[in-house]
C-alpha cells in the first residue's frame, strides 16, 4: 500500500525503472484518457511538474475534458470525429448500462454506430501523424505514462520502446490479470459484474466460471479495432497480451481493504484514494 504521501511515490517508482539520474529531471510522455480519469492523472502530472521534471502530454483536439495547461507542454492532433458524435455516443453507452448483463451485451454487439469504444481507439490513427511522430522520436523521452482504458497509450509505449507507467482504477474484462501475469484463482476471485464474495458456493463458482469465459469470448470484439490499429502500425499480428504484457509499472487505484484476498506482483503499487479530489470546506 503506498503511502499517505502521494505526490512523492510516482517519482520513486520512475526513479527505479529508469537510470538513477532521472530521479533529478526526467523527460515524460503522457497519453491521457477524457472525461473523468483526466482528472486524477492532471492532478499527478502538474506535481511531477513542479519536481523538475519535462513532460509532454499528446490529446486529441477533440475532447471532452483534456485542456491546456501552463505546466507542462501540449501536442495536439486532429481527430476524425466531433464533439457531437462524442456526446451521442457517450448517451448510448449509458443508456445500455440501465440494461440487465444479456441485454447489454446484446445491445453492444448489434448496436450499428461505430460505438464509444470505437471512438476512442480510431483517434489513434490520428496520432500516428508523421509530423507529430517524429516529434516524440526526436524527443527522447524516458517513459510513458498512460491510462490503459485507451489502448492508444500502450500503442504509443510499444511503438517507442519505452518504459510505461499505468495510472488507473482496473482494467476493463481480463487483461489486468494476464498482463501482469497476476494469479486470480476463479474459486476465490470472482468477476467484477457478479457481485459475489470470495466465500462462494459451488453455484456462484460455476457462474463465476462460464462468466469468467463469457468475457474471453465478448472481450476481443470490443478491442477488435485496437488490436488491427496496432497491427498494421508494426506490420505484424498484434495482441492484447502484447499491449498490457509490456507495462512496467502498474499505479492502482485502489486499497487492498477493498480487494479480495489475491496475489500482487511486485511491479503493482496500490495507490489507495488518490483519485479523489481534496476536500473543500463546507460553506457557512
Amino acid at each position: 500500500m503506498a503511502p499517505a504521501g502521494f505526490p512523492g511515490l510516482l517519482p520513486l517508482c520512475l526513479g527505479l525503472l529508469l537510470a538513477s539520474g532521472f530521479a533529478q529531471a526526467g523527460k515524460l510522455l503522457v497519453v491521457p484518457m477524457d472525461g473523468s480519469y483526466w482528472f486524477t492523472m492532471k492532478s499527478i502530472v502538474e506535481k511531477l511538474t513542479q519536481k523538475g521534471h519535462e513532460v509532454v502530454v499528446v490529446m486529441p483536439e477533440v475532447s471532452w475534458q483534456l485542456g491546456n495547461s501552463l505546466n507542462f507542454t501540449v501536442k495536439t492532433y486532429s481527430t476524425s470525429h466531433t464533439r457531437e458524435d462524442l456526446d451521442h455516443e457517450f448517451k448510448v453507452f449509458m443508456d445500455i448500462h440501465w440494461k440487465t448483463q444479456k441485454e447489454r451485451i446484446v445491445s453492444l454487439l448489434s448496436s450499428s454506430s461505430p460505438g464509444f469504444f470505437e471512438l476512442f481507439v480510431n483517434h489513434c490513427r490520428n496520432l500516428f501523424n508523421k509530423k507529430l511522430v517524429d516529434y516524440i522520436k526526436q524527443s527522447s523521452f524516458d517513459a510513458v505514462i498512460l491510462d490503459p482504458f485507451d489502448l492508444c497509450g500502450l500503442v504509443v509505449a510499444k511503438y517507442l520502446s519505452l518504459p510505461s507507467v499505468v495510472l488507473t482504477r482496473g482494467v476493463f474484462c481480463h487483461y489486468l490479470e494476464e498482463g501482469t501475469q497476476c494469479p486470480s484463482p476463479l474459486s476465490y476471485v470472482p468477476r467484477g459484474l457478479l457481485r459475489f464474495t470470495d466465500t462462494m458456493t459451488f453455484k456462484e463458482r460455476v457462474w463465476n466460471f462460464i462468466s469468467y469465459m463469457e468475457e474471453r469470448a465478448f472481450c476481443p470484439y470490443f478491442f477488435k479495432t485496437a488490436v488491427d490499429i496496432a497491427s498494421e502500425l508494426f506490420q505484424t499480428p498484434v495482441t492484447m497480451y502484447d499491449l498490457f504484457s509490456q507495462v512496467s509499472i502498474w499505479l492502482l487505484h485502489t486499497d487492498f481493504v477493498l480487494e479480495f484476498p489475491r496475489p500482487v506482483m511486485p511491479n503493482m503499487v496500490l495507490t489507495g484514494g488518490i483519485n479523489c479530489h481534496q476536500g473543500k470546506p463546507l460553506s457557512k
